[in-house]
């Protein structure tokens, strides 16, 4: 582990364990334990906060199967305390609402039940949403299909279909199983084309490969394409893509391919990571440079680009449509409030000047085994023939 990277750990565990405090000083007075529950209730938060940092660093500290199980244990322990912590910050919040309001009244309300109830309500809200989250997340993703309307796009090209899937993050977690079943929902699809843009794995090809094979199956007549994302970066993108390359996929790093459905020619371009620069200088990602020699007449010119950020120097270029990934639509509440400080968008089908971004929730999920509010998708796009405007 790097200087930097023991410094961001040493910060995140203070964090974390001040984060807990709050959590027990606020809960469990309020909850009206006896003494030997409140103690126990205080180990659970005690183990939660050395079960979470353990998780995290299990994966690439210790091998397979035990690294994985403790993996699993803490960050299943993350999103539940995720949870647990916001509902406590927003309980705390209401009360002192409440509490503001009814000072004229001379606390008419009764504060030590309306405590217990809430301390006890802000468990079973967390605890539920964690369980439904690990739901959400662990089954396979659902298909959305989304039209895309492009201004003169030839009649033949109506109805061209690109499949799109996004952060799997193959890991501690998501294995060969889950893969395979995306793989096979894929092929049932029946696309012209698959786009993966990026944020595929989460572990170096030694530990990975053979639960990311199942990607090498994948099939469309006009090829399956792929960029990377910041988590290739992590992982170590070099032996990466050796790895999708030796598995079939065509990965486009700042470059791009021209295909040719129904003889007419269609621009797939991909950039690197939006912070692929800060790992190698010469992988700085450039829709300019994956667009450089493209036939000025083909028409859609598509964008494969993990972070939808990079939108604002692609859309000047004249590309129709970018796909992206990255933001997991937030994964689950509160986060995807705060993706909007980072990216243009969260999630969905958005206009950006001539050209459209789509943005997808990702295939898998990052992290804790937890979506809610934000579940997964396998997206279908199809290109839509649409007048000028």
């Amino acid at each position: 582990m790097s200087l930097r990277q023991s410094s961001f750990f040493l910060r995140f565990l203070t964090l974390g364990a001040l984060a807990h405090v709050y959590v027990g000083a606020r809960l469990i007075p309020d909850a009206m334990l006896g003494g030997k529950e409140s103690a126990a209730a205080a180990l659970v938060l005690v183990l939660s906060c050395v079960l979470i940092p353990l998780g995290m660093l299990a994966r690439s500290s210790l091998h397979p199967p035990w690294g994985d199980r403790i993996a699993w244990v803490g960050l299943f322990a993350m999103g539940l305390f995720s949870s647990l912590f916001v509902l406590t910050v927003l309980r705390d919040a209401l009360l002192l609402a409440g509490w503001l309001a009814t000072l004229p009244m001379d606390g008419a309300l009764p504060w030590a039940l309306l405590r217990q109830a809430s301390a006890w309500a802000v468990v079973g809200l967390a605890l539920a949403g964690t369980l439904i989250g690990l739901y959400n997340a662990r089954r396979r993703a659902r298909v959305v299909d989304v039209d895309v309307p492009i201004e003169g796009l030839a009649p033949d090209l109506d109805g061209f279909t690109i499949v799109q899937i996004s952060d799997i993050h193959v890991g501690p977690t998501i294995k060969k199983r889950y893969v395979q079943a995306i793989v096979d929902a894929v092929n049932d699809l029946l696309p012209d084309m698959i786009a993966i843009t990026g944020d595929v794995v989460d572990g170096s090809v030694e530990h990975l490969a053979a639960q990311a094979s199942p990607l090498g199956q994948l099939r469309a007549p006009f090829g399956a394409y792929l960029v990377t994302g910041n988590h290739e970066y992590y992982s170590g993108a070099a032996p990466w893509v050796a790895e999708f390359r030796r598995m079939g996929l065509r990965v486009l790093m700042n470059e791009h391919a021209v295909i040719h459905p129904a003889g007419l020619p269609v621009v797939v371009a991909g950039v690197t990571d939006y912070g692929a620069g800060a790992f190698d200088p010469q992988q700085r990602s450039s829709p300019a440079a994956a667009l450089s020699g493209a036939p000025a007449d083909a028409l859609p010119k598509i964008l494969l680009a993990h972070q939808p950020r990079s939108a604002a120097a692609a859309e000047p270029l004249g590309y129709t449509l970018q796909l992206s990934g990255h933001t997991h639509g937030g994964q689950f509440f509160p986060w995807g409030f705060f993706v909007r400080f980072q990216q243009p968008y969260t999630a969905g089908l958005h206009r950006m000047g001539r050209m459209w971004v789509y943005t997808s929730r990702g295939t898998g999920y990052w992290g804790p085994p937890k979506r809610l509010g934000a579940p997964s998708e396998i997206t279908r796009l199809r290109l839509r023939a649409a007048p000028a405007r």
